[in-house]
């Protein structure tokens, strides 16, 4: 399947009409807005784009696409852009052999919202539009499934148009009747797919929106990091707490720095804790706590530019183990217990890697995550998140032995009440298999 791509606006709204620079080369979340529609499409086989461009635009376009070689991308020009988004649209029908997405270089996509709109055919609608202005959106009526009408202020309407659509070349010759009977003058896409009564497909509740003015492309860099965020993992601190901290802080970050360099760095501040509770244990648990917070950044970095891997994820998780694991060292020498106390401290130590070991182990047998099929491990803490927090708050009050004590206790009551979560539901997890 190829896309179509439509860049060649003429920006005034962004202010770019002088220049020529083109808005979809403008970056959102440390990624150009572009390059974005390249790395979703392909992930689902997409490998051949076909791309309208204003001729003032052709070398910033020829510039962008030389770094990145590995995408078939053909340019074609549209001679007179001031004839609207159809006329684009017409233009690129040579190049198209066969189904096609059309998008537009200026939306912008999470990644769910792409898997299921390649599932459906014909305009993909929202109903809910939770990141867009309705009142700036094009909105959609249809009449027995199919587009009857697209238009900003029409009334009634079922939903929004996404900017996202999957169509057969059939819809070219729609258009090039609308263009024989107009030889000049604007022509809309809406009007072609509207005259076309192409099918319309719901995706719902998911993250797009269009990047129209300065504003929206300071706003996108934020919502593309809330959207980023998906809390089935999550434990109560992360999401009543940290995540609040680190969704504003992401989107700063998003243009400097990696997922794995704040990883790294995320780990060093968690070293550093260790080693500062050695001496203050107060001064310790809070940077601990900060630790906590930032521990969600590199994930969202990751989400929001489009640079998750499975080894960030491993690097990730190996890192936390031995940050906790230094941590709680440091603080079991600072108590320096015995008999039934140093049980203690070594049962709290094996259940915080214990907790983590489960549910991975569950993810490697299974091949499903354990808090997104069992929502009810939520209701028991000891997550890691939870356990930080609870030595932030104790740690302020130089309580070790409650530190201690309580960990021994929730992290294996933690690990044995998943173990039984499992259990319950073996005979259904063994029959997907």
């Amino acid at each position: 399947m190829q896309a179509v791509i439509l860049a060649a606006g003429l920006a005034t709204r962004m202010g770019l009409d002088r220049e020529g620079f083109p808005k979809g080369l403008l970056r959102v979340a440390g990624r150009e807005l572009l390059l974005r529609q390249f790395l979703l499409l392909s992930r689902y086989g997409i490998r051949d784009f076909v791309l309208v461009i204003n001729p003032r635009s052709r070398p910033y376009f020829e510039e962008f696409l030389a770094r990145y070689p590995q995408y078939r991308v053909t340019l074609i020009e549209n001679p007179y852009p001031e004839r609207g988004n159809g006329y684009s649209f017409w233009c690129a029908r040579l190049a198209v052999s066969g189904p096609f997405v059309l998008t537009m270089s200026d939306h912008l996509y999470e990644e769910e919202f792409v898997r299921a709109a390649l599932q459906g055919q014909g305009l993909i609608l929202d109903r809910e539009g939770r990141y867009v202005d309705h009142r700036e959106a094009t909105r959609v009526r249809l009449f027995g499934g199919r587009v009857a009408a697209l238009g900003k202020g029409l009334e009634p309407y079922e939903g929004l148009d996404t900017g996202f659509f999957v169509l057969s070349p059939e819809v070219f010759e729609v258009a090039g009747r609308i263009v024989a009977q107009r030889p000049e003058g604007e022509i809309s896409l809406s009007e072609i797919l509207a005259a076309a009564r192409i099918p319309a497909t719901e995706v719902s509740g998911l993250f797009w929106m269009d990047v129209d003015t300065p504003e929206d492309l300071r706003r996108a860099g934020k919502l593309l990091v809330r959207a980023s965020v998906k809390g089935g993992s999550d434990g109560l601190i992360s999401r009543l707490f940290n995540r609040r901290l680190s969704t504003r802080l992401t989107p700063y970050l998003c243009d400097h720095l990696y997922p794995n360099q704040a990883t790294v760095l995320s780990t060093l501040l968690g070293f550093f804790s260790a080693l500062v509770a050695a001496f203050h244990l107060p001064l310790g648990a809070f940077l601990y706590q900060i630790h906590s917070v930032l521990d969600g950044v590199d994930g969202e970095l990751a989400r929001a530019t489009l640079r998750t891997s499975r080894f960030g994820g491993l690097l990730d998780s190996v890192l936390d183990r031995y940050v906790d694991f230094v941590f709680l060292a440091v603080l079991l020498w600072r108590w320096s217990p015995a008999g039934m106390d140093l049980a203690v401290g070594l049962l709290a130590l094996l259940g915080t890697v214990m907790v983590s070991y489960v549910t991975e182990r569950f993810r490697g047998a299974y091949g499903r995550e354990a808090y997104t099929l069992f929502p009810e491990l939520h209701r028991f803490p000891g997550k890691r998140d939870e356990r930080i927090f609870l030595i932030f708050i104790l740690g302020l009050f130089g309580r070790l032995a409650e530190i201690f004590w309580t960990l021994a206790l929730l992290t294996h009551l933690k690990v044995f009440y998943s173990l039984w979560v499992f259990w319950r539901e073996k005979e259904g997890l063994e029959a997907q298999d």
